[in-house]
């Protein structure tokens, strides 16, 4: 059963796209912007995909409770586990997804590296350890919400992490590491109903004492919902903070100020000589043709000392006082 879908991230990547054109921020901070950028929008999309085969393997069963982009935190840790599925046999599967344009290798120390078309190869940090690191904090919230078995003992977790179908997996030989639980994202319910079928005789005896009913499952997954802890799509590190809008006195309009302070001047003459630094608006930073920041200039009283794009004159305006 479907209890949680995917947060919707295309605020954030937006934002993400509209700040790199900004002018109020310097090199170093549009770089970040790219490499935030295209850090998320795969990893979106891969979570998406991965998201359908789920839901189609588990999104109107009674069986399993489903989670996409579960949230957390306890004691200070967070967590953000792309996909989870809780079964009546009270084990914990958290499913990390991977998109890459690349092919991934996995060596024998259990290194994970990506290596694209025009050679390039980039290590990555392990997604099984990451989510094992998720576990820790899952398993705190499981505890504070008094979520067990029947006979008390506590849930199983499971990792798996969840490749494009598309994708190329090079693996170590089994004997020198694991890579079973690396796997293409339509191929999970195979490898689901592989497990389940494995478990051991102990296993399954402990399994079947522990096993709940399907409104026990419902009301687990309404649990975990509702200790999601959403990000916020428009924080941006303290880095990121834009130059400081600059504010002009309407009394210095008629007084000549140096290129270097065309941004913050209202003369629309020195401002289209400053070239780069010609005069932006004071909301969103964007460059003023000569014409508009004259206009801001005549209509001071308007404006409070400040130079607007077409676009946010109408909100910043004030209406001029009568003498």
């Amino acid at each position: 059963m479907l209890i949680k879908s995917q947060d919707d991230k295309s605020k954030r990547l937006r934002l993400l796209d509209e700040l790199q054109k900004s002018d109020r921020l310097d090199d170093s901070q549009k770089k970040w912007l790219r490499e935030e950028y295209w850090r998320l929008a795969p990893g979106v999309a891969g979570e998406r995909d991965a998201a359908h085969y789920l839901d189609m393997t588990f999104g109107a069963g009674k069986n399993n409770a489903l989670l996409h982009d579960l949230r957390i935190e306890a004691d200070g840790l967070t967590a953000q586990i792309d996909h989870l599925v809780v079964s009546r046999v009270f084990v914990f599967f958290l499913l990390e997804t991977k998109s890459f344009k690349g092919n991934l290798h996995i060596n024998e120390q259990g290194e994970f590296t990506v290596e694209y078309s025009d050679g390039r190869r980039f290590g990555i940090e392990s997604p099984l350890e990451q989510s094992r690191r998720h576990e820790v904090v899952l398993r705190r919230v499981v505890e504070r919400l008094g979520i067990g078995g029947r006979i008390g003992t506590s849930p199983r977790f499971e990792h798996v992490v969840l490749v494009h179908p598309k994708g190329v997996i090079h693996r170590p030989p089994s004997d020198r590491f694991d890579s079973s639980r690396v796997i293409k994202a339509d191929q999970f319910q195979t490898w689901f109903e592989g497990y389940i079928e494995g478990l051991s005789v102990p296993s399954t005896l402990s399994t079947m004492l522990n096993l709940r009913g399907r409104d026990t499952v419902r009301e687990w997954g309404e649990m975990l919902r509702a200790e999601h802890q959403p990000s916020n799509p428009l924080k941006l590190p303290d880095f990121m903070k834009p130059k400081a809008a600059s504010i002009v006195k309407p009394e210095a309009v008629s007084q000549a100020t140096p290129a270097a302070e065309a941004t913050t001047s209202l003369s629309a003459s020195k401002a289209a000589q400053a070239g780069p630094q010609r005069a932006n608006c004071a909301t969103c930073g964007r460059h003023l043709t000569p014409r508009v920041a004259q206009y801001c200039v005549d209509k001071a009283d308007w404006f409070g000392g400040r130079l607007y794009c077409m676009d946010h004159q109408a909100e910043a305006r004030v209406s001029p006082k009568k003498s």
